[in-house]
């Protein structure tokens, strides 16, 4: 029997049912399901993919990549590009979807509250923006210039560059826009007054 702990679907697929374990046995008074706790944990779980893979991007991957180019007589960042970003790009595109949209659905009907900043609605809202603006970025401006530069659409080098260029531009702004979005999420949820 193969080990289920080889495999990042088998891994991914054990956690997700634990976790629903621990969700199902301990009922809510009356033996309803929590559906906002479920939207909660899937919020998080997506959101930790996304950022953490951002984070990765921002603070070992790039720097890696300029270092491995820079050095004439290593083996260069082929292996990255060829093998690492392609799949980091996958997940990163697909959490940031999933991260915006159990946004949504955790927020429900007080998403659109949220969404023009009304009143009480303020904070959570400028969490909202950024993680929209943030989800436009990796939609619009990371993904279609980093399929030019990991080969997936042809490209010249002058082109290649310019993407690089804009995608790396995007996924920094990302970077620093996430930790006010942070702020802002965590601050929301828990109560504090920024």
């Amino acid at each position: 029997m193969k080990n289920p702990l080889d495999s990042v679907g088998s891994a991914i697929t054990l956690g997700v049912l634990f976790a629903i374990i621990v969700m199902v046995l301990p009922q809510t008074p009356g033996g309803e399901f929590n559906h906002l706790g479920l939207g909660r944990w899937a919020h998080t779980v997506t959101g930790i993919f996304w950022i953490g893979l951002l984070y990765y991007f921002n603070v070992a991957q790039i720097p890696a990549l300029a270092a491995a180019n820079a050095d004439k007589g290593g083996p260069g960042g082929a292996g990255i590009v060829k093998y690492v970003a392609p799949r980091a790009l996958l997940w990163f595109r697909w959490m940031a979807l999933a991260t915006w949209l159990t946004g949504g659905w955790l927020l429900g009907a007080r998403f659109m509250d949220a969404f023009m900043m009304r009143e009480g609605s303020e904070v959570i809202g400028i969490g909202v923006w950024l993680g929209t603006i943030m989800l436009f970025n990796v939609w619009v401006l990371i993904w279609p210039n980093q399929k030019k530069v990991i080969g997936i659409v042809e490209a010249t080098d002058e082109e290649k560059a310019r993407a690089r260029r804009v995608a790396t531009l995007a996924s920094r702004t990302n970077f620093v826009l996430s930790f006010p979005m942070l702020l802002s999420m965590v601050g929301s949820a828990h109560g504090l007054p920024f």
